[in-house]
């Protein structure tokens, strides 16, 4: 995968105000795909100034329609111009009982709508330790593959997210990355996807001093930045360590 992918999620952050500022302080480069995911009330107001970023939203709901309060389906998010919706990520899993069968869901709902569903998946420390990185990936990554197949694998991304490293500052090394990546990679061919084709990005606290090396992995296709997506300094450093020369 020679172009890398940098998506920023904003998680529950953002005014009007803020979102102007941190906006008009980001650009697209060159030799880098970027994107920013931000709240659901700020997806007119941010596509209108992406300048050639990609629009993507935090969550999705697995249904198209109906009586489900304050869910909002995958149609909406495409038709406010959104590409990328992140489904999974771990902080749905804990806090909002999103199982790995729900997440299975919802990423065919963002591919029937065509958007391209960011497939989080990721250990707790405790399962880490005990030696089960691969056992709770594989069996999340499962799920996806019943509802969408390998065909619908190949239109995602997925991003690996050690729960033990978001939002703490700190972060797998780029060797700890890489071995996670490598293997979700070969799983991903197991299933008979295009393993080779599909980015597979890094999100755990990735920063400015720690991205490039992170990036140098040759199975690290990218990030899902947090924290550092919300100060335009930061977010442009990690998009620049990303930068390939093709």
């Amino acid at each position: 995968m020679a172009r890398k992918l940098v998506v920023g999620n904003w998680k529950l952050n953002g005014s009007l105000a803020a979102n102007e500022a941190l906006l008009a302080a980001c650009e697209a480069l060159a030799g880098v795909d970027m994107a920013v995911c931000v709240p659901f009330p700020y997806l007119a107001q941010v596509a209108s100034r992406l300048g050639g970023m990609a629009l993507g939203a935090q969550t999705v709901s697995e249904f198209q329609s109906g009586a489900y309060t304050g869910e909002v389906s995958a149609e909406m998010l495409a038709e406010m111009g959104c590409r990328y919706v992140i489904v999974g990520h771990s902080e749905r899993r804990a806090l909002f009982g999103e199982d790995d069968a729900t997440v299975g869901r919802k990423a065919a709902a963002a591919l029937r709508a065509g958007l391209v569903p960011i497939v989080c998946v990721g250990e707790s420390l405790s399962e880490r330790d005990a030696g089960r990185v691969m056992e709770v990936i594989g069996r999340q990554l499962d799920a996806v593959r019943e509802s969408i197949g390998a065909q619908g694998l190949s239109r995602t991304v997925i991003a690996y997210e050690p729960v033990w490293a978001i939002g703490t500052g700190r972060a797998a090394s780029a060797e700890e990355a890489q071995a996670v990546h490598a293997a979700i990679r070969r799983q991903l061919a197991k299933y008979g996807a295009p393993a080779a084709e599909i980015r597979i990005l890094y999100g755990g606290s990735v920063k400015t001093d720690n991205a490039q090396a992170l990036f140098a992995m040759p199975d690290v296709d990218g990030g899902l930045i947090g924290g550092a997506s919300l100060v335009a300094q930061d977010f442009m450093a990690v998009c620049r360590a990303a930068i390939t020369g093709d």
